[in-house]
């Protein structure tokens, strides 16, 4: 079967971990994959999730299989989380992980809806390829500026003004992957406002709840989509606020205009659902669930999920002061401006290639920065070898 068949490329950011893991050099940083790191470089578990982990031990009594779209308690929980209440007009299905919600929203899109699908350029580097293999067709719209390291807002709300009715939009809701770069409350509100006078419908892509500004700041533009009464998704992820990477526990929430019409969401949800993985996997969504319904262990997540978003604003903060104290030949400020763990650094792609090749320094060629890689042990040598490869 695989005599006369040339290998697939392997993918842009795990591809490169790979590259990592074998490079025998000491001194080598990875700034490319998309994992918390604490000071000492490690992806913890959080102790909330530990907690929560040892009750289900004690208390869990079967591995029977979980319902099509998983718990209900479960997508009581997902709904308080991104609405801040349950909501009568949603439905919400229990997904491995994140980008599973994407694929399973991708298949109703392509039955339900338009087959063209929208995208910002930039955009996390699996999205496109998600959705064409759903059979969409997938285009862009501007959305960051290169020159002024923000928001095309011109552009980017012109363009959506263009987009015809039934395509779907794709909108990250904080901290824009790879970007940084996030809306305001004011802009998501026009861009509800729009997508609700041309009639075409949103994926929001909720991968980063609490990594921004805070869990109830960074639903926004949930909130805005919500009160303009469109239909839309949310696809949401607890791998980063949760530290549930392997775990693979997300959910797809799907809006639609009334309850009677969320049922009628909820039983396509099922169907979709059930011809890809059946069910989904428990034990990411039953430790989930245990702590969001516990008062003292949710508090402590909370903690825990500050304590992570501090951690990469002191990063972002050190990293641009370390670059300007080597003299680098741009202004900094945009770093600490940035949401969430990613920086477009304005990194070329020769630049990253001799970080690579000469500092074992890994980062994606578009340059985007995993600024939560960053640690006190290795921020000083990358600050060298960043000003070294701009300076060049």
């Amino acid at each position: 079967m695989w005599k006369n068949v040339e290998s697939a490329p392997a993918d842009a950011i795990l591809g490169l971990t790979e590259a990592f893991k074998k490079d025998p050099r000491f001194a080598k940083v990875n700034l490319g994959v998309g994992v918390y790191k604490d000071e000492e470089g490690h992806t913890p578990i959080l102790a909330s999730v530990k907690a929560a982990e040892k009750r289900l031990i004690d208390e869990e009594n079967t591995k029977s299989y979980l319902p099509i779209t998983g718990n209900e308690a479960y997508g009581r929980e997902v709904q308080k989380l991104i609405f801040g209440a349950p909501c009568d007009r949603a439905v919400t299905a229990h997904t491995p992980g994140g980008t599973g919600a994407l694929r399973v929203a991708a298949e109703m899109l392509r039955t339900f809806s338009s087959k063209t699908f929208w995208v910002s350029k930039p955009t996390w580097a699996n999205h496109t390829n998600i959705f064409k293999a759903a059979g969409l067709t997938v285009k862009e719209y501007p959305y960051y500026n290169p020159a002024s390291k923000n928001l095309d807002s011109e552009g980017f709300l012109s363009a959506l003004e263009q987009i015809p009715a039934n395509d779907c939009v794709l909108l990250h809701a904080c901290c824009h992957n790879p970007s940084g770069v996030d809306l305001s409350a004011d802009q998501w509100k026009q861009v509800a406002q729009i997508a609700a006078k041309n009639g075409w419908s949103a994926l929001v892509d909720f991968a980063y709840q609490g990594f921004g500004e805070s869990l109830e700041a960074d639903r926004i533009g949930v909130e805005a989509f919500l009160e303009s009464g469109i239909d839309f998704f949310i696809a949401s992820s607890f791998s980063k606020n949760f530290g549930l990477y392997r775990e693979r526990t997300g959910a797809l929430t799907a809006v639609a205009a009334s309850p009677a019409d969320a049922e009628t969401a909820a039983s396509h949800l099922k169907a979709t659902a059930r011809v890809i993985y059946s069910n989904p996997p428990a034990h990411g969504g039953m430790i989930v669930t245990t702590v969001l319904q516990d008062s003292k262990l949710s508090s402590r997540w909370k903690n825990e999920l500050n304590g992570m978003r501090d951690r990469i604003a002191q990063a972002r903060a050190a990293l641009a002061e370390g670059l300007t104290a080597h003299g680098v030949p741009m202004d900094c400020s945009f770093i600490t401006r940035q949401k969430g763990m990613f920086s477009f650094s304005g990194l070329t792609k020769e630049q990253v290639a001799f970080l690579r090749e000469e500092k074992a320094i890994y980062i994606v060629d578009s340059g985007r920065i995993n600024v939560a890689g960053l640690t006190p042990g290795n921020l000083g040598y990358v600050c060298d070898a960043v000003a070294e490869a701009m300076n060049r």
